[in-house]
């Protein structure tokens, strides 16, 4: 998938996990419920660190085309290390290490750490980067160019630090879910987690399928490339992509947050 269409499935899936918790009696506060869908929205770009040409190398500059660069090698080293005979032979390191079930639950468990253990300037960076990958992926027409990078950054600095206060506020959220004392914040590794795994199923979608299930070897591949049957698969930025699922992901988003605020 694309960057928007990523982005619109990951601020669907928390809306959708907002109603659900609704349903199950533990509400989400609507602060949660917004922070949770930006942050979603950006983490389902963050896989993609593995590509030098995703939208995610151009949010931060230099730096963040850098960091694409080392975490591709890197990938590209663990796939080598780790292939089995029946793993085709690569070149780079796109749709593998960062791409499994397994990394999503590291950057989930890491950002919940930085959350808890580094207070409001931790919440702050967290909130900053996701909040330039959601407008990046959200907006992506409005924020083309270098020219828009410094104004999205700005955008993203201050609406991270007025939603980080709006957590901090008693009743907004801040202990959702992690009631006990010191584990207010803790809540915000669960839209990483899922940002990242909705990233996956989407790529597991498209003609090339995801290799979400590493390290489990499935037959002679341990890089097995999960997805539906290939009549079911369809190409990145295709129709299907943009006819069909984003509107899809719109509409899914919006009933999920009308659940979730008990509007319906």
């Amino acid at each position: 998938m694309m960057g928007p269409a990523h982005s619109l499935s990951g601020a669907a899936a928390w809306l959708g996990v907002g109603a659900a918790a609704a349903a199950a009696g533990q509400p989400m506060p609507w602060p949660v419920l917004l922070v949770g869908a930006l942050i979603c929205a950006g983490a389902a770009l963050a896989p993609d660190l593995d590509h030098k040409a995703a939208t995610i190398s151009r949010s931060f500059g230099p730096l963040s085309r850098w960091l694409c660069e080392i975490v591709d090698k890197l990938s590209y080293a663990v796939y080598k290390a780790t292939k089995k005979q029946g793993d085709p032979r690569r070149s780079g390191g796109h749709r593998t290490l960062t791409h499994t079930w397994l990394w999503a639950v590291l950057i989930g468990v890491g950002t919940s750490f930085v959350a808890i253990s580094s207070d409001r300037w931790g919440v702050l960076a967290i909130l900053f980067v996701h909040l330039v990958l959601a407008i990046e992926g959200l907006l992506w027409r409005a924020t083309r160019g270098s020219s828009a990078d410094v104004l999205v950054w700005l955008l993203a600095a201050t609406t991270a630090w007025i939603l980080a206060g709006m957590l901090a506020k008693p009743g907004n959220g801040a202990d959702w879910l992690f009631t006990a004392p010191g584990q207010e914040y803790l809540w915000l590794g669960l839209p990483v987690v899922l940002g990242a795994i909705v990233h996956d199923i989407g790529d597991a979608l498209t003609v090339s399928g995801c290799p979400i299930l590493w390290p489990i070897p499935v037959g002679r591949k341990r890089w097995y490339p999960v997805g539906p049957p290939r009549f079911m698969r369809f190409r990145a930025g295709s129709w299907v992509e943009l006819r069909v699922l984003m509107p899809a992901f719109m509409l899914l988003g919006g009933v999920g947050c009308a659940a979730a605020l008990n509007v319906i």
